[in-house]
Formats: structure tokens, C-alpha cells, sequence
């Protein structure tokens, strides 16, 4: 090895032994045409991290090692990826690999990092600086509903022990034969007894299984997006409206009509509260929850709607909401503080074209959303395939999102105006 190519592997191996640069150092420059993204003024974005499979849901630690859940693909297995930025080139560099198997949820609370595999949540006991586990996990709960559709379980650690996990319906509207046209809906949906809601586990607690837990929230076919709020007392999330109402019941609903109905919901979820799957969704044109077309619904009718929580906000149909964050940093404005990004993964039920694949922003007063618009968008522009998942704010409040498509994961920061 000739001395040049010594010193700068030895300066590497320093580099790494010492831990990652100061978040406002290693940022390093944006891409110049910012990664593709359309972002608003101020706003710059580089890719920092490819072929990674498909990387799902990210935590990054207090030190700026970012964790990332890898679902098992087509002869690729899933995992957990330690990213670290070791040479310091503002680029994050494979540092771990461990876990014993694919999943999407990812969480660190109270020394732990917490991981959600498609039927059971593991821990490791982990520390800053950890790049990858000391030995096996402990299963902190196993044997969670499993089956092919809406699958991947999703993750949010309360302050007070709580293990929130998303279990979602293995249905698009609990009808008899699924996904048939005009088969009427099972009354009462016996799916709501294991699926369609939030279960809450003690986080502390070994070996449980799905009946050790309480049914937190109901009435939620899907909630892959779920965070708590800024000061940790309140879970938010938002739901993966159903599909094929045009399909189903073209007696009622164009397939222009499909393409806009139902919007994707987000709500407060709270200890009891039922959200109206399967029986009920929100009609963004008249603005209110209506029956479904399975249970008697004929485009206008409420009836049992009425009683149901209504959503805090309603984004366009099919966007598929995948990942969900309040923004606790301090480099965006002040009017980003307290607020939710929303991750859309991208629609595939609309009339062409599809439509979402961004992320969003809905800016909060206490409990009070404003009005939400598009944070970052192109995801999808000039023929990309990129499908936005996940997402992290790091230590210097950089936002990470990543792409369960081409494995790849953006950061966005801001520069000023």
C-alpha cells in the first residue's frame, strides 16, 4: 500500500473509531438541482444514502447515526441498517447490519431500540454511539396478525412505557369475499377482534402475545403512519382509505369518482375511540363520513357514520400514507415547530395519473391543524420511481425520508431564504 493510501485509511478508521462529525458539520453541500425535489424557498436536498433495498421506517439517534427497518424484497433479505457518515463526506455509509428478519417499524425510547417485524416487535438495549447489537433481541411481543394484505406493523413508544403498534385489516372493506364485486360486508366485521386498529403492549414487558394487549384505537383499516405529538401526550396518525369503490359498485361510482373518493384520514387517536372502518369513510365532496356501499351506503347516506370520529384532516384519495412525524427541530422556520410531515408512498386506484409520492405538511396551533400543502415533491418526476416512506429529523434538524423503491434516503435541510 503506497503511504498516501495508508494515511487516508488510517485518517477513515480514526474518522470512524471517533464517531460521526457534529450534525452541523457533516451536512455538506446540497445537490445542485436538489436531488430532483421541488421544495420551498430556503429549502435544499441531497441523496445521502443508496441501494439500500427497501428501507422503510428511520430513527436517528441523538449522535446522527441513522436506523433504518429494510423489508425483505425479491432475493433480498430484510434487516436493520446502522448508517454512519465516517469519512465525513456528508454521505451515510453502511456501518451495521443485524436483525433477524425484514420489517418496517423502527423506534428508540428509554435505552432501547425497538424493532417491528410483519408479526412480533423485538428490542436490543442500545446506547449512543452503538453501531450494531451485542447479542440476540428479547421478543417483546410475538404472534401478531399476519397475513398477506397490510401486513407490516408499525411502531410508536409512549413516555410512560406504552407500545403502540398498528395492526392493520387484511381487507378492503371486511366484505364476505374480498375485493368482489357487489358481495355485501360481514355485520358485525369480525376482522375488528385482531386487526383494523391500535393495540397498546407495556413496552417493558417480555414474551407477550396479541391477547396480552388492549385494543387502543378501532375502526382503522391501515394506519402505517403513527407519531405522537410535540409533547408526547397525544398519538396521531393517519389512515390508508379503502379502494375500488368503482370497481365494486359501478351502480354508484365512476371510476373519475373512485379516483377522489375516499380521502386518506388523519385523526387523534384516542383510548376507545372507533374511526368507522369498515362500515363507514370521508366523502371529501360532502365533507362527512358516509356509509359504505358494503353496508347499504348508496353515496349520501350516513346513518351509523354519525357516531364516528371524524378526521382532523382529509388528503386527496390513494395518496397511501406511509410515514408520519412532528417536527421538533429548530433549523426549519419557526412555523414548522409542533407541526406534521406526512409521507405518501403514491397512489395506484386512480384514473391515470397516479398522484402523490411527496411529502406534506400540515403546520399545528395546540390541537388545531392548518392547512396542509406539499412539502417536497418530484419524487416521481421525469420517469423516477422513487416512493417516499419513511422519516427522521436528525440532531441538526435535517429531515430524512426515504424511498422503499430505489433504497435511497433524501435529506432535506434549510439554508435561509
Amino acid at each position: 500500500m503506497r503511504p498516501s493510501t495508508a494515511f487516508a485509511a488510517a485518517a477513515i478508521w480514526l474518522a470512524w473509531q471517533a464517531g460521526p462529525v457534529p450534525a452541523q458539520q457533516a451536512q455538506g453541500p446540497c445537490a445542485p438541482d436538489n436531488a430532483g425535489l421541488t421544495l420551498p424557498q430556503g429549502f435544499c436536498a441531497r441523496i445521502v444514502a443508496e441501494s439500500l433495498g427497501a428501507v422503510r421506517h428511520l430513527v436517528v439517534a441523538p449522535n446522527g447515526d441513522v436506523f433504518a427497518a429494510v423489508r425483505s424484497g425479491q432475493n433480498r433479505p430484510g434487516t436493520v441498517l446502522a448508517l454512519r457518515d465516517a469519512n465525513r463526506d456528508g454521505m451515510l455509509e453502511v456501518a451495521g447490519r443485524f436483525g433477524p428478519g425484514g420489517g418496517s417499524g423502527i423506534a428508540l425510547a428509554g435505552g432501547y431500540l425497538y424493532f417491528a417485524l410483519d408479526d412480533a416487535v423485538v428490542r436490543w438495549r442500545w446506547a449512543d454511539g452503538q453501531l450494531e447489537p451485542a447479542g440476540a433481541p428479547d421478543t417483546v411481543v410475538s404472534g401478531l396478525l399476519n397475513r398477506r394484505q397490510h401486513a407490516a406493523k408499525t411502531i410508536a413508544v409512549s413516555a410512560d412505557g406504552g407500545l403502540y403498534v398498528n395492526i392493520g385489516a387484511p381487507s378492503n372493506s371486511c366484505q364476505v369475499q374480498d375485493r368482489a364485486p357487489g358481495s355485501l360486508g360481514d355485520d358485525p366485521c369480525a376482522l375488528l377482534d385482531s386487526a383494523g386498529g391500535i393495540w397498546r403492549f407495556d413496552a417493558n414487558r417480555l414474551r407477550q402475545s396479541q391477547a396480552d394487549g388492549t385494543r387502543f384505537s378501532t375502526g382503522l383499516r391501515n394506519v402505517v403512519a403513527l407519531t405522537w405529538d410535540a409533547g408526547g401526550r397525544a398519538l396521531y396518525g393517519v389512515q390508508h382509505g379503502r379502494d375500488d369503490l368503482a370497481r365494486l359498485f359501478p351502480q354508484l361510482y365512476t371510476p373519475e369518482q373512485n379516483s377522489e373518493k375516499p380521502a386518506e384520514e388523519l385523526f387523534r387517536l384516542e383510548q376507545g375511540g372507533d374511526y368507522g372502518w369498515p362500515y363507514c369513510f370521508y366523502d371529501p365532496e360532502l365533507q362527512q363520513k358516509i356509509l359504505n356501499p358494503e353496508y347499504g351506503g348508496d353515496g349520501r347516506t350516513v346513518g351509523r357514520c354519525a357516531n364516528v370520529r371524524q378526521p382532523l384532516v382529509a388528503f386527496p384519495a390513494h395518496w397511501a400514507p406511509n410515514a408520519m412525524l412532528v417536527y421538533r427541530g429548530t433549523q426549519f422556520p419557526a412555523h414548522y415547530r409542533g407541526g406534521f410531515f406526512v409521507a405518501f408512498h403514491g397512489s395506484w386506484n386512480r384514473v391515470p395519473p397516479q398522484q402523490g409520492f411527496n411529502v406534506a405538511f400540515v403546520p399545528m396551533s395546540g390541537t388545531t391543524p392548518g392547512q396542509w400543502r406539499v412539502f417536497a415533491d418530484g419524487f416521481r418526476a421525469e420517469g423516477r420511481n422513487a416512493r417516499p416512506t419513511g422519516l427522521a429529523v436528525g440532531p441538526d434538524g435535517s429531515l430524512y425520508v426515504s424511498d422503499d423503491t430505489s433504497g435511497r434516503i433524501f435529506r432535506i435541510s434549510h439554508r435561509g431564504n
